[in-house]
């Protein structure tokens, strides 16, 4: 039994002095490794590593006999050109497409994370509001003015809403510490998505038909709530209408 334990225990000093410098180039390299620089980096660093004992082994396999017999197809060679094409085409690839996207996926994440929180706020706040009366009366009543929705209508709300709703949007993406400039994206994004959902028009391009299973309400979702009053409390999803029962798809 103790034999065992000390054999546990050297394992376990043998990973700890191989990890632990990793750890400390990990730790010394941070900012770069929250960079949306490094997902493009790492994967074709990766991908080169893995590519470069075949490329060896293609460039022996013209010397070596005893290399060439493990090659699925003997007769075709490697050549300088084909690398030099596939490397260029990889890069590219890369740089055009891979990075723009890593970049997008780097600040739109949190976007999304900013959206589902104001979603949820929105719902509560909103479902509130409709529930007790005086705060119908008081403050939301004015948003209601309007039964048939225009896009002018999406900021039509009374001072408490506005103030309400804005400390929200402004709130969130302070707490969630995101980017200035995601940030600036949530904005942008909030107040497009708060100016289609009244907007008045089912068109084919809508976001609502863009995400699918029905995940996400839109123009449509938003102005059956302005028509009828007792459903589709939330803003932009329609997860919480689901689970409250709020939820209606058509007339």
């Amino acid at each position: 039994m103790e034999a065992g334990e000390r054999l546990s225990q050297g394992q376990s000093s043998v990973m700890a002095m191989l990890l632990q410098p990793l750890w400390t180039f990990v730790l010394g390299h941070a900012p770069l490794l929250r960079s949306p620089f490094f997902p493009v980096l790492f994967s074709l660093c990766v991908y080169l590593s893995f590519c470069l004992p075949f490329l060896l082994l293609d460039a022996l396999s013209t010397r070596w006999a005893w290399v060439l017999r493990y090659k699925l197809q003997p007769q075709s060679s490697v050549s300088w050109s084909s690398v030099r094409r596939c490397l260029a085409l990889t890069l590219y690839n890369h740089l055009v497409f891979i990075f723009p996207l890593t970049v997008l996926h780097w600040y739109l994440r949190p976007v999304l994370v900013c959206l589902l929180l104001f979603d949820f706020q929105s719902f509560a706040w909103h479902l509130l509001h409709h529930r007790v009366p005086w705060l119908y009366r008081t403050f939301h009543k004015v948003h209601h003015t309007y039964t048939s929705t225009s896009a002018l209508t999406a900021e039509y709300s009374g001072t408490w809403e506005t103030l309400s709703l804005g400390l929200f949007a402004a709130a969130n993406p302070l707490l969630l510490g995101c980017h200035p400039l995601t940030e600036l994206a949530f904005f942008v994004v909030n107040i497009w998505l708060s100016v289609e959902d009244h907007c008045g028009y089912d068109l084919p391009w809508a976001t609502h038909r863009l995400v699918p299973l029905g995940l996400y309400g839109g123009a449509r979702h938003h102005d059956l709530h302005h028509l009828k009053s007792k459903c589709n409390f939330a803003p932009y999803f329609t997860h919480w209408d689901r689970l409250a029962g709020t939820l209606q798809t058509q007339d």
